[in-house]
């Protein structure tokens, strides 16, 4: 099978804007199925990696999420606070280190059981990110802090409780919209009785 590197021959790159994250243009050509060359153009906004998980309580099936607002879903008339699983970019570190202090800047639970359960890219049309899917097992005396975030990265959230079921129902009443949360949300509802029985492995005895 033919590598992609065989049928890209990259032309030029030209940096678009270079504030928070680095926009650029990319001029290349691209070998088609038919056998012919043809030069084409995109942009790519790189933001970075990052990584995102959702903590559940086994024993109760609690899901812990934040409310936060989110300008970009603001200015494309979303009018109201976004309701996500914790995350952020990665900054250089491994995603299983940055996910660990994330959710506890982010909800004030200090995780020690986590599970990495997939990659994705969430747009890969134009967003270089891949972003590093986790569960997170949390409890009551976990809850080192209040959470909301770090003020001075403009970041205000309100953490919120909800039972499993009750956010695939907000799901479907559209109260939850944002992607990488329904993902977690619903690879949670098809391993739910694993989960709990994961628990129940590892703390008997």
């Amino acid at each position: 099978m033919t590598s992609m590197k065989d049928r890209v021959r990259m032309i030029d790159t030209q940096v678009l804007a270079d504030d928070w994250y680095v926009l650029r243009k990319v001029t290349f050509d691209f070998l088609r199925s038919d056998g012919t060359w043809q030069r084409q153009s995109r942009e790519t906004y790189d933001r970075g990696n990052g990584a995102t998980i959702l903590l559940i309580d086994p024993r109760s099936s609690n899901v812990v999420l934040t409310r936060q607002f989110r300008m970009p879903a603001f200015v494309n008339g979303y009018d109201g606070m976004l309701i996500e699983a914790a995350g952020g970019l990665l900054d250089d570190a491994s995603p299983d280190v940055r996910i660990r202090a994330e959710a506890e800047e982010e909800t004030g639970y200090r995780v020690t059981h986590i599970r990495k359960v997939f990659e994705a890219f969430m747009s890969p049309g134009s967003v270089t990110e891949k972003l590093y899917f986790y569960i997170g097992e949390y409890d009551a005396s976990m809850r080192v802090g209040s959470g909301g975030g770090l003020k001075d990265e403009g970041e205000d959230l309100e953490v919120i409780e909800v039972p499993l079921r009750e956010a695939l129902r907000m799901i479907e009443r559209g109260e939850i919209i944002d992607g990488k949360t329904i993902m977690l949300l619903q690879y949670a509802a098809l391993h739910e009785q694993e989960l709990l029985s994961i628990h129940q492995h590892d703390h008997s005895g």
